[in-house]
């Protein structure tokens, strides 16, 4: 079903009967991508007494639940509360879900026993593309990443620099195929969220972070319609759902 749109000044046309799932599902399984050094979810009918809520065991519902840290469990959205004292939450900040973005390919640097995204890698692949969302995808980009366990693996990061140049860029929401945008252990500096969040400065409440996602490899670079969707967690992050859209010029 094509569409035109109109955003801000510019008339676009998608198809919404073309949607790009770009997130990683949270499931209860040995395969369930995991980081941060804790267990994986967990997906359990509920139990009372003898009943147990599952049509299996003679239950008339399936009545489960569900045991999961949005951070290190699948694709997430989150907010500056992920890191000020103060617990902001995605669901009250978060007020709009479609943006146009750019999805764009990144081969991670060497940076001594690193690997990193640069400002330089950024500029180059953005150049004077105004979008209100960046979607990078790491190389080498394998159907691995739906799968893999990050603890104490040292994944890619981006550096403060290129943190800070988005922010500047005026680029809202920053969507990453990676566990974190910072480095694993880094003392608690967290110095590309404190940078994209502007914590030294006027905080961006309205700007997110989404970590986790995955972006097949079919899917070419270029201008995308994105919807950003949540779930309705009052807390600092919840798991999300990014559709993307192709977007032609009208």
């Amino acid at each position: 079903m094509q569409t035109t749109i109109q955003y801000n000044s510019r008339k676009l046309q998608i198809d919404l009967k073309k949607p790009i799932d770009i997130s990683i599902a949270i499931q209860a399984s040995s395969n369930s991508v995991n980081a941060w050094y804790i267990d994986g979810p967990k997906i359990e009918p509920a139990v009372d007494g003898e009943w147990i809520a599952s049509v299996k065991e003679g239950a008339a519902v399936n009545f489960n639940n569900i045991n999961f840290n949005p951070h290190a469990h699948g694709t997430h959205t989150e907010c500056v509360g992920h890191i000020t004292e103060k617990v902001h939450s995605i669901n009250q900040n978060l007020k709009q879900f479609f943006f146009l973005a750019e999805v764009i390919t990144v081969a991670p640097e060497r940076l001594d026993d690193d690997f990193v995204i640069s400002k330089k890698q950024l500029q180059y692949a953005l150049g004077n593309k105004k979008r209100d969302a960046v979607i990078i995808r790491t190389l080498p980009n394998t159907k691995g990443k739906l799968s893999r366990q990050y603890s104490n693996t040292n994944p890619t990061y981006i550096l403060e620099e290129a943190a800070i140049y988005l922010r500047e860029k005026g680029v809202k929401h920053l969507l990453v195929d990676l566990p974190s945008v910072d480095k694993e252990k880094d003392e608690g500096e967290l110095l590309s969220h404190n940078a994209f969040w502007n914590t030294s400065g006027k905080l961006r409440m309205d700007a997110t972070i989404t970590e986790f996602i995955y972006v097949d490899n079919s899917v070419e670079d270029g201008e995308y319609f994105l919807n950003l969707q949540i779930a309705s967690f009052e807390n600092d992050a919840s798991p999300s759902k990014p559709i993307l859209y192709k977007a032609e010029p009208v």
